[in-house]
């Protein structure tokens, strides 16, 4: 018998991207995000359009697109009888990185495209107008993509803990 069914491999893989997406989230409201707020206006508009053309990577893809596919993935998995204890734990981790997704496009992109939009920082009239608008609804909600990851992150580590 393999002592490594594919459903727990997937679920080991769908807890590591899960894990890594709390941890970039966290990072924003916990680091990056208080080591921005004291800066000036032209710096923190700058640096905020940086990082959102940079982190558009594959590192990024695996630790935003992991979550949903491999989670997904798990619960037909765990269908069966020896996987039904973790199908719970699966279900619940799935809506809460739904949750994520759905601040993560109706909220934090269209504060991004935005965000860009505004152009050079050099040549905004405003900045202060344009950071304002920014800063305060995007790390609110980053808080709650942070949140929202790292309980899933937790469930699916039960989930994993549960397997045979």
């Amino acid at each position: 018998m393999d002592p490594f069914p594919l459903r727990t491999v997937v679920l080991l893989l769908a807890t590591i991207t899960m894990g890594l997406s709390a941890g970039l989230f966290a990072t924003f409201s916990y680091a990056v995000m208080p080591g921005l707020r004291p800066t000036d206006d032209r710096t923190f508009v700058a640096a905020m359009q940086s990082i959102n053309v940079k982190i558009l990577n594959v590192w990024f893809a695996i630790c935003f697109v992991g979550p949903i596919i491999l989670t997904a993935l798990a619960i037909p998995l765990h269908l069966g009888p020896a996987g039904r204890p973790q199908l719970p734990w699966l279900v619940i981790a799935l809506v809460l990185y739904l949750v994520t997704l759905v601040i993560t496009f109706r909220i934090s992109v269209p504060l991004n495209n935005a965000l860009a939009a505004a152009g050079d920082p050099d040549q905004i009239d405003d900045l202060a107008s344009v950071r304002r608008r920014f800063e305060a609804p995007w790390v609110r909600w980053n808080v709650v993509r942070s949140i929202s990851t790292t309980v899933a992150f937790a469930v699916l580590a039960v989930a994993l803990l549960a397997s045979p």
